[in-house]
């Protein structure tokens, strides 16, 4: 996809199989366990096995590599295997990638992994307290000093500058937090499961970075997630009804840093997802009053506001109270605020349970789900559709 022009990628590839483990603090297990354990989920759920399989997609950051996952998990030969940097921003992309392989030709089974031990391991929430010298981490090296040391503290400097810039306060995010908390608390499968909060709750909570509390932040999870993508064409002779892959991209801004991009002429938006936002409305052809539920990307809540932004759902400064007015249905999983933090990559599940009409918080007659992958980063997004 071109960021000028259309793309021919739509209609050509859909999700056919989504698989997870549970979502857990402690999850007593590898990361390779968890990923294998995810992908034969997903194998199972669209009625596939590992020999249909011959393409892999992963992010960076990942310590099960395309070929392990493909030996532990019974899976042959494989002419295709990938993976996409940035963190969170890869979620999406890992499903454009299969997509790209799939109508191809290149592969026709892909499946898109990722499993960590994010709690009782590596927990990125720490932030930088070890990092081999690279020419993106240099960009780190003008923070630091500074005590910008973690995710919370570099989201800080731009949701300060939006609340400034907009006359908001921080309780401007609480929309964001209840929205996701309300609707993890009746998934069961969500680690805040029957544990809804008010925006009393959120105001109360204790101070992370200002103007970040801790219900602003997402939490941090054991597990893994599994997402398989074939030609819509075979779809539609699988077990579940396809998700079909209307639109995908990728997008990355100028001056665009990984969460630190801070010398910017402008900090109230995330001109990385606006770029995303323009080549996915372009190569759909659909606008944001054609989308029926936003799964939007919450490591944390000024974020979610920023994107809706970005996409054109409303004017900037007016995310908030678009949000509490429910005029979209918004992370109805629980987002990684309420259901579990996977990179995302639960988010797509949800879409595509969406899309299958077999959601916990069904939204009646879902025909087109927006997913966003992370922020603050080089990121990505999908627009999923019905087979119609």
């Amino acid at each position: 996809m071109s960021v000028r022009r259309a793309d021919a990628l739509g209609g050509r590839a859909a999700v056919v199989g989504i698989g997870a483990t549970e979502f857990s603090k402690d999850s007593g297990r590898s990361e390779l366990k968890l990923a294998v354990e995810a992908v034969r989920a997903a194998l199972d759920d669209a009625g596939l096995t590992p020999a249909d399989v011959d393409g892999l997609v992963t992010f960076t950051m990942d310590t099960s590599p395309e070929i392990t996952v493909a030996q532990a998990a019974g899976i042959g030969e494989l002419s295709f295997f990938s993976r996409v940097h940035y963190g969170g921003g890869a979620a999406c992309a890992t499903v454009q990638q299969a997509a790209l392989a799939v109508a191809c030709g290149v592969a026709d089974v892909v499946v898109c992994y990722r499993a960590f031990n994010e709690r009782s391991g590596r927990r990125f929430g720490s932030g930088v307290q070890q990092r081999e010298p690279t020419a993106e981490g240099a960009a780190l090296g003008w923070n630091l000093p500074f005590g910008l040391l973690t995710p919370a503290s570099w989201v800080a400097m731009a949701a300060q500058r939006y609340l400034d810039a907009h006359g908001l306060t921080p309780d401007a995010f609480g929309h964001v937090a209840v929205t996701d908390r309300r609707h993890a608390a009746e998934n069961p499968a969500a680690y805040f499961y029957g544990k809804p909060i008010t925006l009393a709750d959120h105001a109360a909570s204790r101070w992370i970075v200002e103007p970040l509390r801790l219900l602003d932040c997402c939490q941090e999870t054991d597990g893994g997630q599994a997402i398989v993508v074939t030609s819509t064409e075979r779809a539609r002779d699988l077990r579940r009804p396809p998700a079909v892959i209307v639109a995908a991209a990728q997008g990355a801004g100028r001056a665009q840093e990984q969460m630190t991009s801070f010398y910017r002429d402008d900090l109230t938006g995330l001109p990385e997802m606006g770029v995303v936002a323009r080549q996915l409305w372009r190569s759909s052809g659909l606008a944001p009053s054609d989308i029926d539920v936003g799964i939007l990307y919450d490591h944390f809540t000024p974020f979610v506001l920023m994107q809706l932004e970005e996409f054109g759902f409303c004017a900037p400064g007016e995310a908030a109270a678009f949000v509490a007015a429910d005029a979209l249905p918004l992370n109805t999983h629980g987002g990684q605020l309420g259901e579990a933090y996977l990179h995302g990559m639960n988010g797509i599940a949800e879409a595509v349970r969406q899309i299958r009409g077999s959601s916990v918080n069904q939204v009646s007659g879902a025909a087109r789900t927006l997913v966003t992958a992370g922020t603050g980063v080089p990121t990505s997004g999908l627009i999923l559709g019905t087979d119609d």
